[in-house]
């Protein structure tokens, strides 16, 4: 799932992500609330019009920003005071409020809001999650209207098996269409990772979706489909890109080395992407070093054909 965060893939076009075979990608509702604002998005006709992308949406609920914005949040039982990162305004995020504006932006999977602790992190913190997390779904359930959209629940527990267990317990109690695992990728290592995801995602209902949230090298998504997940986001394979590193067949590389810079080779001989298909690593190399947009453009596109390929190859094995 490419992750349009501000209503976006950056550098795609929803023709460059059919053409690639996806069919979800994810937005996520702090920054649309921000900018351009849900009544706006709502009043053109929704996610789907606004961006001109006829597939599935996933909206993120905004807990996350709980963790990535720490600095600008105070959080309580209520919900999540957030100053903004663009011009310091204060918004405040309730489950209510993040069920509302999802159901304002019209996507297809609306996430339950969600408390979401870094790693490490105290047990009290983990635990105080865990209850926070019941109490926010609990909340986002009542609020949720389900006029053709789905609702999914999210486990916490950081690395604690027994809370782990708890919030499992309590989530799926609540019931939800699907079911999301939170709180990995959050600052642990990837061995940790492995592990919250060996016991999370087993004990989660069979016939629902089971959705990891933001973990996402290639061999994660061959161990975490093995595990038992279903779907994924990670903004590796497009920041990356950004940042000028490929994944290939054989691994990751760095256009912006100097050996490329007479290379006339695709990025990968085994690719069948347009990238591969036609341009060299030497030039990809110049369009980096120089700066050029269209550099941006052409490495996600690849990064993108490597991840749509590989998930294809998944569910195939």
């Amino acid at each position: 799932m490419p992750v349009g965060t501000a209503g976006t893939v950056k550098g795609m076009t929803p023709e460059d992500l059919e053409s690639l075979g996806f069919e979800i990608v994810l937005g996520n509702t702090y920054h649309l609330a921000l900018r351009p604002g849900a009544d706006v998005v709502s009043r053109v006709g929704g996610l789907h019009r606004f961006m001109g992308w006829e597939r599935a949406i996933l909206t993120d609920s905004g807990g996350f920003q709980v963790l990535s914005l720490a600095d600008l949040r105070a959080v309580t039982d209520e919900g999540v005071a957030f100053r903004s990162h663009l011009d310091g305004s204060l918004l405040t995020m309730t489950p209510e409020r993040s069920v509302q504006i999802q159901e304002a932006l019209g996507s297809d999977i609306v996430m339950a809001f969600d408390d979401c602790p870094p790693l490490p992190s105290p047990r009290q913190r983990l635990l105080a999650a865990v209850r926070r997390t019941s109490l926010w779904a609990r909340r986002s359930r009542e609020a949720f209207r389900g006029t053709g959209q789905a609702l999914f629940g999210i486990v916490q527990g950081g690395d604690d098996p027994g809370l782990r267990e708890k919030s499992v317990a309590e989530i799926t109690g609540i019931g939800f269409d699907g079911y999301a695992i939170g709180g990995v990728s959050v600052g642990e290592s990837a061995d940790l990772s492995r592990g919250v995801v060996a016991l999370t995602a087993p004990r989660l209902p069979h016939d629902r979706p089971r959705y990891l949230m933001g973990m996402g090298t290639p061999a994660d998504l061959v161990e975490m489909v093995a595990l038992g997940c279903d779907l994924f986001d990670c903004v590796l394979p497009t920041r990356n890109a950004r940042n000028g590193t490929l994944f290939t067949s054989t691994g990751r590389l760095a256009i912006k080395r100097s050996e490329f810079a007479d290379d006339p080779r695709p990025v990968d001989e085994e690719c069948s992407c347009p990238v591969c298909r036609r341009f060299s690593r030497a030039y990809l190399r110049h369009l980096y070093v120089a700066g050029e947009i269209l550099s941006m453009r052409l490495n996600t596109l690849h990064n993108l054909h490597q991840y749509a390929g590989l998930m294809r190859r998944v569910r195939a094995a």
